[in-house]
């Protein structure tokens, strides 16, 4: 076997390899594709499954039955609740600068009201977990900086 030989079974090789090679690659471009084009067709089909649910609550969100009576209530609720903190956010639009006395609106999506709660009742509900907060953070050693990469 001569030299020729051995060069024309070697280029043969890198030829078998590279379309080998190519190959690979196109049924993975086309597999990426593929993947690709089902997550658009999952987004498709989470739009329709939101439609369903946006015309089933306009037509029966109020009188719905069986397992939907409790997601279109928090969607009643949550309407509610996003109504409230807007007519709130118009009232504070009008005060401008004034000191407002009125209680601050929270909304609860989950329940079927809205909460309304002082600035008094806020301050001491969180005034315990500031203060435990604060605690924590003194009490912690500063974190030690990591080395910058050198350039």
């Amino acid at each position: 076997m001569g030299w020729r030989d051995t060069f024309d079974l070697l280029k043969d090789k890198t030829v078998d390899l590279a379309q080998a090679g190519v190959a690979q690659s196109k049924r993975l471009a086309e597999i990426a594709k593929l993947k690709a084009a089902n997550v658009a067709e999952e987004d498709t089909i989470k739009k329709a499954y939101i439609e369903i649910g946006k015309l089933y609550y306009a037509e029966k969100g109020i009188v719905a039955e069986g397992p939907y009576a409790a997601a279109c209530e928090k969607i009643t609720a949550a309407r509610a609740a996003i109504e409230a903190n807007n007519d709130r956010i118009e009232e504070l639009k009008e005060k401008d600068d004034e000191e407002i006395e009125e209680p601050v609106v929270v909304a609860e999506t989950t329940a079927a009201s809205v909460e309304e709660v002082s600035e008094e009742d806020f301050a001491e509900e969180t005034a315990p977990a500031a203060e435990e907060a604060a605690a924590d953070a003194s009490s912690e050693e500063p974190a030690a900086e990591e080395p910058k990469p050198e350039a």
